[in-house]
């Protein structure tokens, strides 16, 4: 007996004979190459510095961070964040696209402005793959300058020159320059810092940086000085359970001290004990620290009303051993990041102030904090969004 021929129904045979993700790989092979594994076998060497300043080829996620706190001519005063990441993107998919075929590497940068006596929070955010209609991009490994359209950071002798901004009305452009060694973080004081057993990246920080630069803010353009602070990360490594989420403090206090902890969170928002932080003397001498040597306390809790995640708000930071409690403040508790046509992630990061005592003596100080995984938007991560949700405002 004749039967007729299904077309329709012999393609979806077919390709139900096929596994989906292999041809979907060998069709990205054909158009962008092979990925790369990422791994060269350095992933546990220590830092060598400038060099490590510097991009690299073969690292999937690197990123300069810099926070600070600026006052100015006006008498004005301000908090701010600027970021900048370089991501390979050769094991990154969505669903069963690999992400490489949209840009191999994307970069992203993230900037940000409190007004603190204005009681306002301004941010922006960048990604480029240098398509077609995207801005320019590029990070050098051969020196330290990294740019994202009219965004960028770069070496000036022993300083580092920024600029950023909010469409034409928020402008910033700022120097900041080490005013204590570089600190090496992780266990070992190398600057490797692992995030659970066999995953790490190398990471370090300028923990006190003198600032001075130009802000245009409502358009009154004012000078400005302050004190800043930097992070270097950058590596491959495999996220796990107990990298589920984090919360960093960067505190600088009035009388020289400079302290910085972490607190990796798992899905239950259970403390890894791979945690972790660095105290830092007057001077610059440093003692890196391991979980056991610190305590965060949260003392509330905010509801954003954009995203609706509950982050921690206000802080007890210990360190028993060092005799120093301190309670953390924000300065404005709206300071939430919405960043899902980027980095693909909304977290909160923002200026806090800082009071408490160091071996019994009042102190004082500021600090930035940076709330990630509270939010869980990212774990089902929309490609349209991603592709479309970029803001590319100078």
């Amino acid at each position: 007996m004749f039967t007729p021929f299904n077309f329709q129904e012999t393609i979806a045979n077919a390709w139900q004979s096929l596994d989906p993700v292999k041809v979907v790989d060998e069709v990205a092979e054909a158009f962008v190459g092979k990925a790369d594994s990422l791994r060269d076998g350095s992933e546990f060497d220590p830092l060598t510095l400038p060099r490590d300043l510097y991009a690299h080829r073969n690292a999937q996620t690197e990123w300069w961070y810099y926070t600070g706190h600026l006052k100015t001519s006006g008498g004005r005063r301000f908090g701010f964040e600027l970021c900048f990441f370089k991501r390979r993107t050769d094991l990154d998919r969505f669903g069963q696209i690999p992400l490489r075929v949209f840009g191999n590497p994307i970069y992203f940068a993230h900037f940000a402005i409190t007004d603190i006596d204005g009681r306002q929070f301004e941010y922006s955010h960048r990604k480029s793959s240098n398509g077609l209609l995207e801005a320019p991009a590029s990070a050098s490994e051969k020196h330290y300058h990294l740019r994202l359209g009219d965004w960028s950071i770069r070496e000036s002798g022993d300083s580092h020159v920024m600029r950023a901004s909010i469409s034409d009305d928020i402008v910033f452009e700022a120097t900041v320059t080490p005013q204590k060694p570089v600190v090496l973080n992780g266990s070992k004081g190398d600057g490797v810092s692992f995030k659970d057993e066999g995953q790490a990246s190398r990471y370090f920080s300028y923990t006190r940086m003198s600032l001075e630069g130009d802000l245009t803010f409502e358009g009154r353009t004012e000078h400005f000085d302050g004190s800043a602070w930097m992070d270097r990360e950058f590596g491959t490594w495999t996220p796990t359970e107990k990298q589920q989420g984090w919360d960093w403090f960067s505190i600088q206090l009035e009388n020289g001290t400079d302290l910085m902890v972490y607190q990796l969170r798992d899905s239950k928002n259970k403390v890894s004990d791979y945690s972790s932080g660095v105290l830092v003397g007057r001077e610059g001498s440093y003692r890196n620290l391991n979980r056991k040597d610190f305590e965060v306390r949260a003392t509330g809790y905010w509801k954003s009303p954009n995203s609706g995640a509950v982050y921690p708000s206000g802080w007890i930071v210990e360190v028993p051993g060092e005799g120093l409690e301190l309670r953390v403040e924000p300065l404005l508790r709206d300071q939430e990041l919405d960043t899902r046509g980027t980095t693909m992630i909304v977290y909160w990061e923002g200026t806090c102030k800082v009071s408490g005592t160091q071996d019994e003596n009042d102190v004082k100080g500021q600090a930035y904090v940076e709330l990630v995984g509270y939010d869980r938007s990212h774990d089902n991560p929309n490609l349209a969004y991603f592709l479309m949700g970029n803001i590319l405002n100078s």
